[in-house]
């Protein structure tokens, strides 16, 4: 088979080549966009699942149909240990430099670009000396508007503002936040009043976060009526239809096929999950002599992917973890792949739980398991217990 048009991407956050098994998300979506164009109130959208499960490809693909309805997008990445006001500046930046030219009070548009640098430059936590950083926005800064320093003021005023300016072009903005789950708890308490505040006077912006399983939790605690706030969709596996359609659309685009029993063993080695479907299908065609691809040629072909996997996809994650999370990680895997009790690692471990709880807690704060419920912990990874029971200790 010619690598070259190998169809299938195994990559974080690439689109696949056929987007399956997401038509009710993709509709969900459309609807809060209809919902917002025609002005009704609709709630901000949250993403949750897995690594591996398409999360962020599903992100990006909202973030199109947005600016096909010539929305004002902006994107950020939260990390543990940065505020989100300049990177949230510079998404709402992005997202008004989109609606600027179509815009025809330009007074407007540079007086939302003074209020947007005020809020950027006023960052308590920011080191000094580094006060005058600037946005590269070409307007004075404003003053007595979204520059308080109280980021929950701020970030309320600044939202208000934005969806100003796209009220009038009837249009509306849209903030995505990816790895949701990392943004500081301050900074989650202040997102929340902000998405509280619009969703009350009906303004055209709308946040769309993305994060692990506990996010919904973590917002929840941050503020008691996020539950109500967001309109919260579960990203899981995908079912065994959207699994074959996955591997078998790209495939007949290049005049491929895929024998049936190939395909039931492909969907036994990727379990359904979007990353793995591609891992192996790049593989198995990458390997297959001719079509269609067979079962024997997965037979070949599944110990490679499985060693990529291993190298990229899980030794990447386990390498970043110290040897008292390792041993850590290795007692939640002898206990199976479900949800366990921190009691029952601790049994295995030999200690008492209070002791583990630095070794728990830097392996939350490093993505690598959440918290599924008080007391019980998972991994953010499908079969990553498979892989370090096949790890040596």
């Amino acid at each position: 088979m010619d690598p070259v048009r190998n169809p299938y991407a195994p990559g974080a956050g690439q689109r696949p080549p056929e987007l399956a098994g997401r038509d009710r998300e993709l509709q969900q979506f459309e609807v809060v966009l209809e919902r917002v164009a025609r002005g009704r109130p609709e709630r901000s959208m949250v993403l949750t699942g897995l690594r591996g499960v398409g999360k962020t490809v599903l992100l990006n693909t909202f973030k199109s149909m947005a600016i096909q309805r010539l929305w004002g997008t902006g994107k950020i990445e939260a990390r543990p240990e940065q505020s989100i006001r300049r990177p949230v500046a510079a998404a709402l930046h992005m997202a008004i430099r989109e609606l600027a030219p179509r815009h025809r009070a330009p007074d407007r548009i540079e007086e939302f670009l003074g209020v947007l640098k005020a809020f950027a430059m006023r960052d308590p936590a920011a080191a000094k000396g580094t006060s005058h950083w600037s946005p590269g926005i070409d307007v004075p800064a404003s003053r007595g508007r979204a520059d308080s320093g109280d980021l929950e003021i701020d970030l309320t005023e600044l939202f208000v503002d934005a969806a100003g300016v796209a009220t009038d072009l009837g249009v509306g903005i849209a903030l995505f936040i990816d790895e949701m789950q990392d943004v500081q708890a301050p900074d989650i308490s202040a997102l929340c009043a902000a998405c509280h505040e619009l969703s009350q006077n009906g303004g055209p912006l709308i946040v769309v976060g993305a994060g692990l399983p506990h996010l919904p939790g973590v917002l929840s605690a941050s503020k008691s009526y996020s539950e109500r706030l967001f309109r919260y969709a579960r990203i899981d596996r995908l079912d065994r239809d959207a699994a074959d359609l996955a591997l078998i659309a790209p495939a007949e685009r290049e005049d491929v096929e895929f024998t049936a029993e190939a395909l039931d063993a492909l969907y036994e080695a990727a379990d359904g999950y979007p990353y793995f479907v591609q891992a192996y299908g790049k593989v198995a065609w990458d390997l297959a002599p001719r079509s269609p691809i067979t079962a024997d040629d997965i037979k070949v072909s599944a110990p490679e992917a499985e060693e990529e996997l291993a190298v990229g996809f899980f030794g990447s994650r386990y390498e970043r973890a110290t040897p008292a999370e390792r041993d850590y990680m290795h007692a939640m895997a002898q206990l199976g792949d479900d949800p366990v009790p921190t009691a029952d690692v601790a049994d295995v471990l030999g200690r008492k739980p209070s002791s583990l709880s630095p070794a728990r807690d830097s392996l939350i704060k490093k993505g690598l398991i959440y918290s599924a419920e008080r007391g019980v912990i998972a991994f953010t990874v499908p079969h990553f217990g498979r892989f370090l029971r096949a790890q040596p200790l």
